[in-house]
């Protein structure tokens, strides 16, 4: 039985997927900075936009403003009125000026939840896309806790029936990697003095997929990715 799937907006990943990712599921991008976390999470959102859907970025880290000037430069259309740009970065003007809006989204994981249910009330998104996860995390004190907050979002996603991509800069994503439905991994090697990008799936539920580690760039134009290049390892 075929699976239907969507574009991440990256062919040569898509091909690595196997055609894509599955709608209606949580995926986790993880890779240290630098590694094009970002890019990857646009190019997914804008493929949203491109196919006439609803899309919902929340930036925990990078300022909007930072986010519009560096992603328009690679010729993404983030004035779209089908994408919808959260700016939830810890900021001081934004503690003052919007103290409580920061909270919905960044105080913690729950909360990120509560605050995309109600977005869900005004207009409903079929791409979400946190960047990173990792900023809600570090709100946890423990890490229990951390967990069953975290599988109750995946649950209230699927419930949505959205496709929700996570990005995240920790090494160790244990509690991320078991309980989300794929996982995309960026990593930056020295190979001959000269570094060399690597990106490669480790998970995804439900499909195959090309398990080797492809070579990748960060061009003007946004992330391409040569599905049919492996990495050489040192």
């Amino acid at each position: 039985m075929d699976i239907s799937k969507i574009s991440t907006g990256i062919p040569g990943l898509d091909s690595m997927l196997h055609g894509g990712l599955i709608p209606g599921r949580v995926y986790l991008v993880k890779g240290a900075p630098g590694t094009g976390k970002t890019t990857l999470a646009m190019h997914f959102a804008m493929a949203g936009v491109a196919n006439g859907e609803n899309v919902l970025y929340v930036t925990l880290e990078e300022p909007a403003e930072n986010l519009k000037v560096d992603m328009t430069r690679m010729g993404f259309n983030l004035r779209d009125p089908r994408f919808t740009l959260i700016d939830a970065t810890p900021t001081a003007e934004r503690y003052v000026l919007i103290s409580d809006f920061f909270e919905e989204f960044a105080a913690n994981i729950e909360k990120m939840a509560d605050a995309i249910k109600r977005q869900f009330q005004e207009r409903r998104y079929t791409r979400i896309v946190i960047d990173p996860i990792t900023m809600l995390k570090m709100t946890a004190t423990k890490e229990v806790d951390y967990r069953k907050a975290f599988l109750s979002f995946v649950k209230s996603m699927i419930r949505l029936k959205t496709t929700v991509l996570l990005t995240s800069e920790l090494e160790r994503t244990d509690i991320e990697e078991y309980l989300v439905n794929g996982v995309i991994e960026l990593k930056v090697f020295e190979v001959g003095g000269r570094l060399s990008r690597g990106i490669r799936i480790t998970k995804l539920r439900g499909s195959g997929f090309d398990d080797a580690i492809r070579q990748y760039e960060i061009t003007d134009h946004g992330m391409v990715v040569y599905h049919d290049r492996m990495v050489s390892l040192p």
